[in-house]
């Protein structure tokens, strides 16, 4: 699978930066907004039909009003969703069918960055061609396109239920937890209101925390990248189960009664095994110990590049159903066309429900293989297989490592960094590892 192409913008999940600093600006999310439409008008959409929602962070009305204003400037028909997990904004512009869908989010990211993402018509990431194309229109000033004046400018309108068609989407794909205790961390994001709302219509016992937003708390201490509190409550509380969130609910982690968490892979390995299905997707990040395990027992784990984009290519060119990153970023095409932590989150509570079996069990002898991983900060961007020395460097610590580890170096799409992993069933031997390779990636760069 062809790597993405350089990019001065687009990452891997759109265009994040610090709010307020290029490229997170009114003015930039204005040129975007022309250059999307601009780009839909190009391929035939002469007045395209754009949806538009954002997370609880305090610089996405700035920036979704801005890219909604650059939008109707080519002739764009925005309609506005106001906060709204990310999802939610895929499954809208599907089924509203738009042409495509704008979040204002920076998913897991502190509250002082935000970004800007895209959906096409059928609910799933830009391509990499559309995005190669709306980045070459940002180089053009808007006024030197062709006018779109009187009839042809765009509207705005709001959508005055926005939970209605999502909400019923998930309560569709949702079990009867019939007094189930559930501990519910929404990371003060983005399903800060509709999650309770969905978990109390089926019957959930709950304890919400982490869902009075500010603008500035998203993230904080909570959510599925810090889920210390979600732990403490559900084994202080003596609860069933924990779901942790992250800001724009694409993504979901699991905590069972003991306080364990319960990782995307193991959420995408349950799925697998409860379903039947003899294959899946994951990433390079994947946990080796988890495809161990599933392969042992007939499912075969296919690795893309980090991305979601990459584990629904490669899902439609499988025919398979199941895939997701280990960070919860999970899809279930049969229901999603991105990742979905309310989607995901529900199919292990049905699981658990139509087989009795608690979280604990279902994940019961799933091995986690010790990772580390480290950030490798640069002067310039770099291709780590560019240098001898680093590939040296690997060779040595993968023969050190023979059949029980891994290492990934991975470029990051949007900074100078290089991502080092190293994984492997010992713990000591995986961070000494990949603080050598570390130190050989910053001193071939520097």
């Amino acid at each position: 699978m062809a790597a993405m192409a350089e990019r001065r913008y687009f990452g891997t999940d759109g265009v994040r930066g610090v709010a307020g600093e290029h490229p997170m600006t009114g003015a930039f999310a204005f040129r975007l907004g022309v250059a999307a439409a601009e780009g839909l008008r190009r391929r035939g959409r002469e007045r395209p039909k754009v949806v538009v929602g954002m997370d609880t962070r305090r610089s996405g009305p700035m920036l979704a009003h801005a890219v909604s204003a650059g939008l109707a400037s080519r002739g764009a028909d925005v309609t506005w969703l106001g906060v709204i997990p990310t999802p939610g904004v895929s499954y809208l512009a599907r089924k509203l069918g738009c042409d495509a869908g704008v979040v204002v989010s920076a998913s897991h990211n502190p509250f002082d960055d935000n970004g800007l993402k895209l959906f096409n018509q059928d609910g799933e990431k830009l391509s990499d061609a559309l995005e190669e194309e709306i980045e070459a229109l940002l180089d053009v000033a808007p006024e030197a396109l062709p006018p779109v004046t009187g009839n042809a400018v765009g509207s705005a309108t709001r959508y005055r239920t926005a939970d209605g068609h999502y909400m019923q989407h998930l309560l569709s794909n949702a079990p009867y937890l019939d007094g189930l205790r559930v501990a519910l961390d929404c990371a003060n994001g983005a399903a800060s209101q509709i999650a309770p709302k969905v978990f109390e219509k089926i019957g959930a016992r709950l304890d919400v925390i982490h869902a009075r937003p500010d603008g500035e708390n998203i993230n904080v201490g909570c959510g599925s990248t810090d889920p210390v509190s979600v732990r403490s409550r559900v084994v202080d509380h003596e609860l069933d189960v924990g779901v942790t969130f992250d800001g724009d609910a694409d993504r979901a982690l699991l905590v069972d009664r003991k306080g364990r968490l319960v990782t995307g892979d193991h959420i995408m390995a349950i799925c697998a095994l409860t379903s039947g299905d003899e294959e899946v997707v994951a990433t390079l990040m994947s946990n080796l110990g988890v495809e161990r395990f599933l392969q042992a027992r007939g499912v075969r784990m296919h690795r893309v590049q980090v991305g979601d984009r990459y584990v629904l290519e490669a899902l439609r060119e499988s025919g398979g159903i199941i895939g997701g990153e280990t960070s919860g970023h999970m899809i279930c095409l049969d229901r999603t066309t991105t990742g979905d932590g309310l989607i995901s989150a529900l199919q292990i509570l049905a699981v658990m429900k139509e087989t009795g079996r608690s979280l604990s069990e279902l994940a019961a002898g799933m091995p986690k293989y010790p990772q580390k991983m480290l950030n490798v900060r640069l002067s310039r961007k770099m291709d780590p297989q560019s240098s001898s020395a680093i590939r040296d460097a690997v060779s040595k610590a993968e023969v050190e490592l023979r059949d029980a580890g891994r290492v990934v170096l991975r470029a990051s799409g949007t900074e100078p960094v290089i991502r080092v992993m190293v994984e492997g069933q010992d713990e000591r031997q995986v961070l000494a590892l990949a603080e050598r390779l570390a130190e050989v990636v910053a001193a071939a760069a520097a």
